[in-house]
């Protein structure tokens, strides 16, 4: 193998989902300002809005979006217009 290829702050780090809260810790070289403390000791912390553990594909809970009125919205807006050439 070469050598010196490998980044140099590789190092342990927490990913946390901000919609549920759940945190795991793994190996990374992220770039980050925040740290948290997680049983004592003291990680680099990285913000996710969306994980496997809150994502609906994984979870099977699906969020019902109401796109029936943006769709409406849209087609009073535009959908009455016939093209000019």
């Amino acid at each position: 193998m070469k050598k010196d290829i490998h980044p140099s702050n590789y190092r342990e780090v927490v990913f946390k989902d901000m919609s549920n809260d759940e945190i795991f810790i793994t190996r990374s070289t992220v770039a980050t300002r925040e740290t948290i403390d997680v049983d004592g000791v003291t990680y680099p912390l990285v913000k996710l809005e969306i994980t496997s553990s809150s994502h609906p594909f994984f979870t099977g809970k699906q969020k019902l979006v109401d796109t029936a009125g943006r769709v409406d919205k849209f087609m009073s807006r535009y959908g009455n217009r016939k093209k000019n050439n």
